[in-house]
């Protein structure tokens, strides 16, 4: 990031005072614009439409009963004492495994559906990697009696196969994506083009903090229930914030959820844990391992060879399998907010062995990335307080776990 020229103090208390994103969609020198003009008219009406609804009694109002009443929030701050006793601190886990669907995926999910539908839309389109942002995409779509097409690369169809299959079965057309690496950058690429061939009768729900302003905006905003919920939750049960909160980071969408509301909470450190994979040169961790450059519509963090071409990637976790960031993320990196390491494919199965073994949850490998980096931090800070974003469940990964038993 030598060639970033903006310096860290006057990013941070521009940070702190929540002056991001700007008028233009940037987070200091990232973010932006960067779409072709198809989509200019469909980009201008959704930021006018969203502007307009955020706030709005009603919009939120609606928003708020369906979570509540449907998606099963506020979900639960678990106590993880035997995990605190294994690592000698006092651990919580924010439990987005327990929202309808599994993940926090329907958090986004159901806000941009009703938004869509406020704005007139008559379609919906999605991308997905782990498959639990189409389950909850079709899911929200379903119930609102909209149609909905899901592009996923044929990689992560063959291992997400539990996912493939709900999809399907809340009516959502699922297409397997065979151009490019066949994971969720390919994804992304054909939902892009699908949007740029009707942009004005159709939605793109973008499932992370990705994408062309707003759309990082906006899956902020709807996400960010995670984190208002855990802050008020552990305020309640402990009486102070976490001294750390930890999260995994693929596009970024759970860990800016969480992260948001804790920004201006100086004294609690912010983590988040990228896939580090199977080496230094297969791994999905750009703010770790890339530079600056343009992927889907924005300036962000990417992992991009010399000549400034975007590079495979490799996790073992479908969801984190991804060579970009959102540009809050890397924003939060450059100001010295929050931090940002890598676990590897092997520590991140461990962690989730522990998890099961210790608490009875089966975290999603997504999820378990940042267990084993909150397990690092509290072999660093004996005796904190930590909570932890528990991403999703694991059950759409059991195909992957058998499979890696029978190769052991």
């Amino acid at each position: 990031m030598n060639d970033l020229s903006f310096k860290p103090e006057p990013l941070r208390d521009a940070l702190m005072a929540g002056a991001f994103p700007d008028a233009k969609g940037r987070y200091g020198p990232f973010g932006g614009r960067y779409v072709p003009e198809t989509l200019t008219p469909a980009i201008a009406r959704l930021e006018e439409g969203f502007n307009a609804l955020r706030q709005a009694p009603d919009f939120v109002a609606e928003v708020k009963e369906e979570l509540d009443s449907w998606a099963g929030r506020p979900t639960a701050l678990t106590h993880a004492r035997r995990l605190g006793e294994a690592w000698g601190a006092d651990v919580w886990l924010k439990r987005e495994d327990l929202t309808h669907t599994g993940a926090h995926k329907i958090n986004n999910a159901v806000g941009q559906v009703k938004l869509a539908q406020r704005m007139g839309i008559r379609r919906i389109i999605a991308e997905t990697g782990a498959g639990q942002h189409g389950v909850a995409t079709a899911a929200a779509c379903a119930r609102a009696g909209l149609p909905c097409t899901v592009y996923m690369g044929a990689v992560d169809v063959e291992r997400q196969a539990p996912n493939v299959d709900r999809i399907r079965r809340l009516g959502a057309e699922l297409i397997p994506v065979t151009s490019g690496d066949k994971t969720l950058r390919a994804a992304v690429n054909e939902a892009m083009r699908a949007w740029a061939a009707d942009p004005m009768e159709t939605h793109y729900v973008i499932g992370s903090a990705v994408g062309p302003h707003p759309f990082p905006y906006i899956v902020r905003h709807f996400q960010s229930v995670i984190g208002k919920e855990a802050r008020q939750q552990i305020l309640e049960t402990e009486g102070r914030l976490p001294d750390a909160v930890i999260a995994c980071v693929g596009g970024g969408s759970n860990a800016i959820g969480l992260f948001h509301p804790f920004i201006r909470d100086a004294e609690t450190a912010l983590l988040g844990i990228e896939a580090g994979g199977r080496s230094e040169t297969e791994n999905s961790a750009p703010l770790s391992k890339g530079t600056p450059g343009v992927l889907h519509g924005a300036f962000s963090m990417l992992i991009q060879d010399e000549n400034g071409q975007v590079a495979d990637t490799h996790s073992i976790a479908a969801g984190l399998d991804y060579p970009g960031v959102g540009p809050e993320h890397a924003l939060l990196q450059l100001s010295g907010r929050a931090r940002y390491e890598t676990v590897r494919d092997e520590e991140a199965l461990d962690a989730l062995n522990e998890c099961c073994a210790l608490e009875g949850i089966l975290p999603a490998i997504e999820s378990s990335h940042a267990l084993a980096g909150a397990r690092r931090y509290a072999q660093a800070h004996p005796g904190s307080t930590l909570l932890v974003g528990l991403s999703g469940r694991g059950d759409k990964d059991l195909p992957t776990l058998l499979k890696l038993a029978e190769k052991s």
